[in-house]
């Protein structure tokens, strides 16, 4: 038995420490350092070993930490408060998911959706899988300031419906989108969906914004209205079982469109390639943007890429087409 809870702690200290350096340093220097200091902490790992394994997270440990207060100092001083309030912690992360629902993946989603929108000539029907509170349902709403390498674009809505926050995207290797998809319907499916009115889910889907990254709290906010002035159809339920129903629902003359990201990592094998024969039949357009490890299929296709170092995989009808930040800061292409 030991040999078994050091093997695991062994796992867990490694996840902690490439949570710490690839995913966290580059954009929250508090959480790279908490995260850093829990890998060598062994009653902090002894601690959250206590949780199932999908409930380890890094970003979800740290999300419920800060829904009871755990102040964002160092680790030596905010570790105290994690250990004298873990029951709490524990019961938080056990009742909620890293729905993290950051809008500004809208940036890297829309080169796909504009290539799609540009190939058909008609408005799109999407169909986010996982989405949360809905707020990456608009990509025809947000301004995005595209810096690549000819200079500088911006994109902005050309209907009524437009966001107050602006979105930004590094890009290199790469033709940013041209224009912004025209939306003519939207749909989302979540186990949990989130409701912003309810300030319960709107605390936590804040919480989930890593320190260093406060810019996101403006567009939660901006999401919030864009929500709150057309509603989004959302489906609770598992996304295998709701799928088929979601599709049947689109209107006529759109195209409709499967779009994910970060959400197949928690699903099972069996459970992915049931969504891909899904996806497949049903004949849709599909947008993928997932770590490369997630989809076999895509990363046989980048046989060369690094998995710990590049980011997300963005892809379109299976074919992968950027490298992606995980919270839309970058378009990065293959070439």
């Amino acid at each position: 038995m030991q040999e078994i809870d050091t093997a695991t702690m062994d796992g867990l200290r490694r996840y902690y420490r490439h949570f710490a350096e690839v995913e966290a340093a580059p954009v929250s220097a508090r959480y790279a350092e908490w995260a850093a200091a829990a890998a060598e902490d062994a009653e902090a790992l002894e601690l959250i070993m206590q949780l199932p394994q999908a409930k380890r997270q890094a970003n979800l440990v740290f999300a419920a930490a800060r829904i009871h207060d755990v102040p964002l100092t160092d680790w030596a001083q905010a570790r105290q408060a994690v250990i004298d309030r873990w029951s709490q912690i524990s019961r938080t992360a056990l009742a909620r998911r890293t729905q993290t629902n950051e809008a500004g993946r809208i940036a890297v989603l829309n080169l796909a959706l504009s290539r799609i929108a540009e190939e058909t000539g008609r408005p799109l029907a999407l169909i986010e899988v996982g989405a949360a509170a809905g707020l990456c349902l608009y990509p025809d709403a947000w301004p995005v300031r595209y810096q690549h390498d000819d200079g500088e674009l911006l994109l902005s809505p050309a209907g009524q419906l437009r966001s107050g926050a602006e979105l930004s995207c590094q890009v290199s290797g790469v033709a940013p989108p041209r224009r912004l998809p025209e939306v003519a319907w939207r749909a989302g499916i979540d186990l949990n969906p989130l409701d912003l009115q309810d300030p319960a889910d709107r605390s936590w889907l804040e919480a989930l914004v890593w320190p260093g990254m406060e810019y996101r709290l403006e567009r939660i906010n901006a999401g919030a209205q864009l929500v709150q002035a057309d509603p989004p159809r959302l489906y609770a339920g598992d996304l295998n079982e709701k799928l088929p129903q979601a599709l049947e629902e689109v209107p006529a003359g759109a195209v409709p469109v499967v779009l994910h990201s970060a959400v197949l990592v928690y699903l099972q094998p069996a459970e992915r390639a049931q969504f891909l024969q899904t996806v497949r039949r049903a004949g849709v357009r599909w947008v993928s943007n997932e770590g490369l490890r997630i989809l076999d299929e895509i990363a046989a296709k980048l046989p060369g890429e690094d998995p710990e170092r590049s980011g997300f995989i963005l892809s379109l009808d299976g074919e992968p087409i950027a490298r992606t930040g995980p919270h839309g800061q970058y378009l990065h292409g293959f070439g």
